[in-house]
């Protein structure tokens, strides 16, 4: 087998990749529970949005290589050399998340903590009072329910629609991003360093999860 041969290299943990679709199933979630008007399940939605929002950010530093926010989020410089097609192979780019798809995330996900922040002090004084609406003035809680409701929601709608579309793109471009989230493999040059993705790394994985699952319930019951 020539040396530059793809061979198939762990790039998303198997937290990384739970996490994903977790987070995927608690957005429709919430979502779907508003437009029904359930909202004794939105909060709870909300709430483990919030616990994967938390656990991200921590995963963002210490899990596998190719989660790490070090290994995508990138410099303006960067990004434009990716845009002209003057990035090196050494770079790297396209083997995680590449610097379009990182500012696509990281919108996502800073979309998503102000939906989280908003709900917490909301009041929509019909149906629904976030825990935290007490910490806040009466204007500051109905003006967190109107952006909640209105342009924050929208907004996140627009974003996850931009990143099924780029996914729909690249899939019909032989990229296979849908797959490698689902199993955790990409085919790339051999020498590409995979993630760490073995039990020691997943048990590290499952106590930050339920830390920050402790830690969102004791911010609801403190206040709520």
């Amino acid at each position: 087998m020539p040396a530059d041969t793809p061979t198939l290299v762990r790039i998303w943990d198997l937290p990384t990749r739970l996490f994903h679709w977790a987070l995927l199933t608690a957005v429709l979630g919430a979502v779907v529970s508003a437009k029904s008007g359930q909202m004794d399940w939105h909060p709870r939605f909300g709430y483990a949005v919030f616990a994967l929002l938390a656990f991200r950010l921590l995963w963002g530093v210490v899990g596998g290589r190719w989660s790490r926010f070090a290994s995508f989020v990138r410099g303006p410089g960067t990004v434009w050399r990716y845009l002209r097609g003057t990035a090196t192979a050494g770079e790297r780019l396209d083997v995680g998340h590449n610097p379009l798809g990182a500012l696509s995330v990281l919108a996502l996900l800073a979309v998503l903590a102000v939906q989280v922040g908003t709900g917490l002090v909301s009041d929509d004084e019909i149906a629904f009072t976030g825990p935290l609406n007490a910490l806040v003035s009466t204007d500051t809680g109905l003006a967190a329910t109107s952006w909640h409701r209105g342009w924050g929601q929208w907004l996140l709608l627009g974003l996850v629609g931009l990143h099924l579309a780029a996914i729909a793109a690249y899939t019909m471009r032989g990229k296979g991003l849908v797959s490698a989230m689902w199993l955790g493999d990409k085919a790339l040059p051999p020498d590409t360093p995979p993630s760490a993705d073995g039990p020691a790394q997943r048990l590290l994985a499952a106590v930050l999860l339920a830390g920050c699952s402790l830690g969102v319930w004791w911010v609801v019951t403190r206040w709520g």
